[in-house]
């Protein structure tokens, strides 16, 4: 019985490994205009680079009927063994194809893999969290879950086959087969450690060249989505790589002064110290749908605003790729984290400083617009935390406005503040933030195409670009726009086009300052980012920006100019004196250029960010 339960496991052990390694080239062929660039050689180095992921995955999932087998030893009744081992497979099948589709779907939207993030989004707002999904994706999504689950539940099934039977012989040697399945099943360990080397099998293991979509591909979602759940709460310990006293040289020596030109002073960019500010944070808008910029001619609205009387940021970048982790970086100056968001934590988020609590100390009212649902994400905890007044969501609005997956398109929206703030007597100056969500995949809008060849992403931006353009023409024409003051910049970084494959190119969105009250205008071009906007608006007003320790004037030209940016594996530097990406789960440097001491001062940041934010 013993070599028969032995050749059982290493059939399911060996099938599950098989599973594995053909759910990758399935991930790049759904997702194969993403993998255009790739060889046919690209695939098998795929497989291979994920072989010992896959080898460690399938360990895990071996452990379980290891032990139903040494249980099998012990018991007169194989047959109860037998179902229960079908019904594990069955379990395991469900959950390999749930990770796969999810993953695979979600990978265009995201670029990076299967994590946590999405169990989040899915506590917060069940609905909101299936929101990016078309009901089409979703349909096929559901019959390609049942199909592959059937399909890897007869192959495992065929590959264990029969749960060995006992006999009175077999029952005289249950000692020796018990301890040659335990020695099996501590054998296990081998690929699930990832060997014997002194660093155990982590993200980083997959990866085998500069191209991050290919090292992807090569990851296994599933190990990827138990690594995340069990790091995801460890920022005491992550992200360490110098010591507290190394760490705080290289960072202060990041921010140190600099001493500008005689002839370039600060300039006086308002004509009235206290205007009303409307912040309007745009859906995943990039310098990609800007022609002026040297993208696409889409946003032409926001196009024609940023060359007229304003100041447009051509060199400024977004923080961090999710808007859970985009809105902190613009409301409070603080930068999106590569492995959490500071919203989960809603006591942390609550210590944050914020651009609304510093604005009502200086007299103004503060109130937050959104078409969406304000508790997706924990973000009505943290906009009520941090100073906001009022805050209007989705189910402020009439049943029938709310017509998207998102809740009220923008059009509804702007209608909706234009019809508030136009019968205003102005006593004390406003603070008003509007979040559009138009733009936000899946991209329905009601709204003919401008060509019958236009993508839906084209579709829906434009529609945006309108909304906001109409709402800033109207306060254009109003007696109050010489008091106001206008900033526009995107949420994260831009979802169209979807063919970059450039962490730095991703992340250049632009910043957009407009207003009767700006009396500066012309193109900027400091180094910045958005975590920069709160100490800017402080500095246009005259106020203490302070508590804001990773913010900077873009105004001032004392301030330093640089850029730090995360995605999910990846961190960013840019500076006037040269730029770094360092990938995170490989531990080297990506690309870099200029200053040799710009990788140690991008991790110095990391680390006093993870810091600062454990301490909180």
């Amino acid at each position: 019985m013993a070599h028969r339960s032995i050749m059982l496991i290493i059939r399911l052990y060996a099938a599950i490994v098989a599973v594995w390694m053909v759910m990758k080239p399935l991930f790049m062929a759904v997702n194969r205009t993403l993998y255009s660039h790739a060889a046919p050689l690209d695939w098998l180095r795929v497989i291979k680079a994920g072989l010992p992921m896959d080898l460690s995955m399938a360990g895990y999932l071996t452990v379980i009927p290891c032990l139903l087998l040494i249980a099998a030893q012990w018991v007169s009744h194989p047959r109860v063994i037998s179902r229960v081992l079908k019904i594990y497979i069955f379990i395991i099948s469900v959950i390999i194809s749930a990770t796969v589709i999810v993953d695979t779907m979600l990978y265009p939207y995201w670029g990076f893999k299967l994590d946590t993030t999405p169990i989040f989004y899915f506590m917060s707002s069940p609905r909101l969290a299936f929101a990016s999904v078309t009901t089409g994706q979703a349909v096929i999504g559901g019959i390609v879950f049942m199909v592959l689950t059937a399909c890897i539940t007869l192959w495992l099934n065929f590959a264990a086959g029969r749960v060995p039977g006992d006999s009175m012989a077999e029952k005289r040697h249950k000692a020796v087969s018990t301890t040659l399945l335990v020695v099996l099943t501590g054998l296990l360990f081998i690929p699930i450690r990832g060997g014997f080397t002194v660093a155990t099998m982590n993200l980083s293991s997959a990866y085998f060249t500069d191209d991050n979509r290919l090292n992807h591909a090569a990851v296994n979602p599933l190990f990827s989505l138990m690594y995340s759940a069990t790091h995801a709460d460890n920022i005491d310990n992550e992200f360490i790589f110098f010591s507290d006293a190394d760490a705080a040289k290289l960072f202060d020596s990041l921010n140190k002064p600099v001493i500008p030109d005689s002839t370039d002073v600060k300039p006086n960019a308002l004509s009235n110290r206290r205007p009303d500010i409307y912040l309007i944070i745009l859906e995943s808008f990039s310098n990609h749908l800007f022609k002026s910029l040297g993208g696409k001619d889409i946003a032409q609205g926001l196009d024609s605003i940023a060359h007229g009387n304003a100041l447009l940021f051509d060199n400024f970048h977004a923080s961090s790729f999710r808007t859970d982790r985009g809105i902190p970086a613009i409301l409070s100056g603080y930068p999106g984290q590569p492995t959490t968001s500071v919203m989960k934590n809603v006591v942390r988020a609550a210590s944050l400083p914020s651009i609304a609590s510093m604005l009502n100390k200086a007299g103004y009212t503060s109130r937050y617009y959104y078409g969406g649902d304000p508790d997706f994400t924990n973000m009505k905890a943290y906009l009520s935390s941090t100073g906001y007044s009022s805050i209007v969501g989705d189910k402020d609005f009439p049943i029938k406005q709310r017509l998207s997956k998102w809740g009220v398109h923008d059009g509804p929206l702007f209608e909706r503040i234009l019809e508030e703030i136009e019968p205003y007597n102005r006593t004390t100056p406003r603070f008003i933030t509007i979040q559009t969500s138009s733009s936000h995949e899946p991209f329905d809008v009601d709204r003919a195409p401008r060509n019958a060849d236009e993508p839906k992403p084209v579709t829906a931006f434009a529609y945006t670009d309108s909304c906001v353009t109409s709402f800033v023409d109207r306060l254009a024409a109003s007696p109050d726009w010489a008091n106001t003051l206008v900033i526009l910049v995107p949420d994260h970084y831009g979802a169209y086009p979807r063919d970059l494959n450039d962490l730095r190119a991703e992340r250049r969105v632009p910043l957009i300052i407009t207003g009767g009250a700006l009396a500066i205008s012309g193109l900027n071009h400091s180094i910045g980012s958005q975590t920069d906007i709160a100490a800017t608006i402080a500095g246009m007003l005259g106020l203490d920006a302070s508590s804001f320790k990773f913010s900077h004037d873009l105004l001032d030209p004392a301030t330093p100019r640089y850029a730090f940016y995360s995605s999910k594996g990846q961190i960013g530097l840019v500076t006037p004196g040269g730029e770094t990406i360092y990938d995170l789960e490989a531990g080297r440097p990506v690309r870099t250029s200029g200053d040799p001491t710009l990788t140690d001062k991008a991790r110095s940041y990391l680390q006093t960010l993870y810091r600062d934010l454990s301490s909180r």
